[in-house]
């Protein structure tokens, strides 16, 4: 099987699992990943085959819809890239990147492992969790929870652990404040940091005008 092929057969695969997925996580924000994760690669000494794949699965079992199990995800996708014949090294590479690739990630201590693939699919991810979409799928993500969209009598909490992070119920606006502000200056690669410069500002803008017509001044 060719490289073309399997990236085809991922694709199917993928959509196909996530059929019926949270908005935010679903077949559309996996592909724009990709197109982002494709973009990033043609500055940077890559294996293509293995950004390609990790950014297609990379969110194939989110942790947040399975119980917080965060084996689920890189179980499936190896089981999957074992099925089509995949090198077992670029399998290996895959499951270390869908295991490193989420910001919860980078608040362990413990998490050491990098690669400049990791760093290429995960600059592409943390695009699309800023700017336009970024609001889009934070306030989606915020819905389907039933969580507040703002309570000023709830601070932002910047200090916190991973497992704080995951078990965090604060309203929608605090998560500006807690993770998507913070990305801009977490970007591995030079295309990622130009990239977000403009997401970044977008939601600057947003938030001076959230806010204002929250206090009635605009």
């Amino acid at each position: 099987m060719t490289n073309t092929q399997i990236v085809e057969e991922t694709i199917t695969f993928v959509k196909e699992t996530l059929k019926g997925a949270e908005g935010g996580h679903d077949w559309f924000h996996i592909q724009r990943v990709f197109k982002n994760t494709l973009l990033i690669a043609k500055d940077e000494k890559v294996d293509v085959l293995v950004v390609s794949l990790g950014a297609l699965l990379h969110d194939i079992a989110d942790a947040k819809f399975n119980g917080g199990d965060e084996t689920v995800g890189p179980r499936m996708a190896k089981d999957f890239l074992i099925s089509l014949g995949v090198d077992k090294k670029a399998i290996d590479h895959v499951v270390k990147i869908i295991e490193n690739i989420s910001y919860k990630s980078s608040l362990d201590p413990n998490n050491s492992f990098t690669s400049k693939e990791l760093q290429v699919v995960q600059d592409a991810d943390r695009l699309d969790a800023i700017g336009a979409i970024g609001i889009a799928r934070a306030f989606n993500y915020g819905g389907y929870k039933n969580r507040e969209i703002y309570n000023p009598e709830i601070a932002p909490n910047l200090q916190m652990s991973k497992e704080e992070y995951k078990k965090s119920q604060a309203p929608s606006i605090n998560h500006f404040y807690e993770k998507l502000l913070l990305l801009k200056d977490k970007m591995n690669t030079e295309s990622g940091k130009k990239l977000a410069e403009n997401r970044h500002q977008f939601m600057m803008d947003y938030l001076e005008q959230f806010f204002k017509e929250w206090n009635g001044s605009a």
